[in-house]
């Protein structure tokens, strides 16, 4: 399906900007949602993109506006909460609430458009699973842990790897799905154009590896030791709850875009953490 003009919420973020980034070189035109209009329009400009129209909106307060969403071929709903936090109390309320009253309030505006966009690509999934009810596409990407030297758990491991006192958390036995952000755009561009693609989805490798793994793959990158061993009580005492997902781990497999055919960018571990510190 060629896509003519498509609206992104969460432009701004780790996904969203390269999402554009990708949208726009595929000759789209990209209308984007967010709080701060102006200042999200500066963002995507200093990270050398073409000018976005932008509509505000306050996700929890209102219905997304009708006028961004209505004509649209797409959308690719990105906006919430930031996982990657400690889990405080008020932190798990936000990112409930930024996901749940979000696409509620993203379903809101679809309603009110008219006509419809023909597809809605989501990360997360039981209020966007009512977007059938509209008469819309919609497929949900499960996101494994992005690799990416800037944002997100991999920016988070290097300063102790960098420094040499990095290694495996919790005895390093769990697995860690992990994906690197060219494949995640990807996989966000191949949701948006093969009609194929619908319901969960797992953006993920197709090569899960222990912790330990890559622990020793990424001080391997840097070259620097990878042995310091991360107790899990350290772990619960920084990230709070969400330190049961890194010590828990889960081996995900992308079976069903590898299925549709999707050939990955960085199927491979190593090449792919060296592609993410030099920043592609």
């Amino acid at each position: 399906m060629a896509l003519a003009r498509v609206t992104v919420t969460g432009a701004s973020g780790l996904i969203g900007t390269p999402v554009v980034a990708a949208l726009q070189r595929g000759g789209a035109e990209v209308t984007v949602l967010a709080r701060d209009p102006a200042r999200t329009q500066e963002r995507l400009q200093r990270a050398g993109l073409a000018a976005v129209e932008a509509f505000a909106w306050d996700l929890l307060g209102e219905p997304a506006p009708a006028a961004a969403l209505a004509g649209r071929d797409a959308i690719v709903h990105l906006a919430g909460e930031n996982v990657a936090q400690r889990w405080s109390d008020r932190a798990k309320r936000a990112i409930r609430e930024s996901r749940v009253t979000g696409t509620r309030n993203l379903l809101a505006g679809v309603a009110a458009s008219e006509p419809r966009p023909g597809a809605l690509v989501i990360a997360w999934e039981a209020e966007a699973a009512k977007a059938r009810d509209l008469g819309l596409r919609v497929a949900c990407l499960r996101t494994g842990v992005v690799l990416n030297r800037d944002d997100g758990a991999l920016a988070k491991m290097l300063p102790p790897f960098r420094l040499g006192v990095g290694g495996p958390v919790a005895g390093g036995r769990q697995f860690v799905s992990w994906i690197h952000r060219d494949d995640v755009v990807a996989m966000y561009l191949a949701a948006l154009e093969d009609e194929r693609w619908s319901g969960p989805l797992n953006a993920t490798a197709p090569d899960p590896v222990s912790n330990r793994e890559l622990a020793r793959s990424l001080g391997h990158a840097l070259h620097r030791p990878a042995l310091v061993p991360v107790p899990g009580a350290a772990l619960r005492l920084l990230y709070g709850e969400m330190a049961e997902i890194v010590m828990g781990g889960a081996r995900v497999m992308p079976a069903r875009p590898l299925v549709l055919g999707y050939e990955f960018v960085q199927p491979q571990l190593e090449q792919a953490l060296a592609a993410a510190l030099a920043g592609s």
